[in-house]
């Protein structure tokens, strides 16, 4: 029997476990899947916790529940690849051997990378969304903080989910007009980008919402350390900025395991081919998800387009035939801007954002480059969508892994 092991039982991974499975003949492949997490995250869900616009059920359920019959489940600690080998070594001293190796270990907030973060201020004045305890803690302090400055600042990129930041000052801008107290809380967003959006077009089509919203924008800002003795983020050249409650999305870098295989960048991400999704370290390894150095955007859209063309690619390799360049970087996102209206972008390696309609060309019914209620509520549905069909594999109608031209103002791609 020929064995594919799978590390990581994220998104990516739990996705791959379940077309897999489904692709391969039973008779031919073992499939592993290994994670030490028992708990399955809805991380988009993140978000709307500090807010209380969920509860903290609604947001996580068991690993086990969604890795199908016929794929073993090993819920250990892993140690390292050794790829010249073709084996995995847990923490607890297991090796596993494979054939095809998928890794599907995602990216994590990494708060002591940056001088000052992560110390006795911790979840007292300073707050991350990006983690289910530090979305929790920090809806814990919004339900009490009398107001002042609120800094939602990001340290550097790339990060989950890159929209997610500016969705959060939108979100504050709403909770605190609701609570009638908007006049009390100066927001400020501050970014290392040029501007608010990780899109050019973006920025330059939607940048009005800041205004609109009374947010203050402090862009090219590289932070170097938090002085929390005085309640203020610092950049190399400088710069200060005064906060009273500090939300942060810290460094994010891949898994800790990675740097110890001997292979990744800086941040632990895995060097990996941008169209076939093949890893640059051996063929016989593939990466999606959060765990790879492509530049495309680290959101469950995008390891969802990836999972279904790396599906292809790994029966291709195992015919011994080409692979096919398919993954074109698309990714679509949708953008909460509070008061029930969301905004939605669809973009590519190649391609900015374009206004529009999706999924379906003409009709929509989302309307993309701009704010209507229905796009809200179709981010809200994707927490149905995420745990009943995409991480269990099954098709998402009218969604493409491809960018599709039609009914998109594209003047070229």
């Amino acid at each position: 029997m020929k064995q594919l092991l799978i590390l990581g039982a994220g998104t990516s991974g739990t996705m791959m476990s379940n077309h897999l499975r489904k692709a391969l003949p039973k008779n031919e492949w073992n499939i592993t899947i290994v994670d030490n997490q028992k708990t399955h995250y809805y991380q988009p869900g993140f978000l709307f916790l500090p807010f209380d616009l969920y509860q903290t059920e609604q947001l996580k359920k068991t690993v086990a529940q969604f890795i199908p019959k016929g794929v073993n489940l090993i819920q250990e600690s892993i140690d390292r690849i050794d790829k010249d080998n073709d084996k995995v070594f847990l923490q607890n001293n297991t090796e596993i051997h494979y054939d095809i190796l998928i890794i599907a270990t995602g990216c994590d907030i990494a708060p002591q990378e940056i001088e000052g973060m992560q110390g006795d201020h911790w979840y007292k004045s300073i707050y991350d969304f990006y983690s289910f305890d530090g979305a929790k803690n920090l809806r814990d302090k919004l339900k009490t903080w009398k107001g002042g400055k609120l800094v939602v600042h990001i340290c550097e990129m790339p990060i989950k989910c890159p929209v997610a930041p500016l969705e959060f000052a939108f979100l504050a801008d709403d909770f605190f007009t609701k609570k009638q107290m908007r006049d009390k809380v100066e927001i400020i967003y501050v970014t290392p980008m040029s501007g608010a959006f990780t899109k050019p077009v973006a920025t330059k089509e939607l940048s009005y919402l800041l205004d609109q919203k009374n947010i203050n924008i402090v862009s090219d800002f590289n932070i170097e350390k938090v002085d929390t003795e005085n309640s203020k983020i610092i950049d190399y050249g400088g710069l200060e900025v005064e906060y009273d409650l500090l939300v942060t999305v810290p460094t994010n870098m891949g898994d800790d395991m990675i740097a110890r295989s001997g292979f990744g960048d800086d941040l632990n991400y895995v060097p990996t081919d941008k169209t076939t999704l093949q890893s640059k370290v051996k063929e016989n390894i593939f990466v999606l998800g959060d765990a790879t150095d492509l530049p495309a955007s680290k959101a469950g859209s995008v390891a969802h387009f990836q999972a279904d063309i790396l599906v292809e690619n790994i029966k291709l390799y195992i015919a011994g035939k080409p692979l096919k360049e398919l993954f074109d970087g698309h990714a679509n996102c949708f953008i909460e801007t509070g008061f029930g209206k969301a905004l939605l972008i669809d973009f590519n390696y190649n391609q900015e954002p374009v206004r529009g309609t999706f999924p379906i060309p003409g009709i929509g019914p989302l309307k993309l480059l701009e704010e209507t209620r229905i796009n809200h509520l179709g981010k809200l549905a994707f927490r149905w969508i995420y745990w009943n069909m995409l991480i269990k594999g099954k098709p998402i109608p009218f969604v493409s892994s491809k960018m599709k031209q039609g009914g998109k103002l594209i003047e070229e791609i």
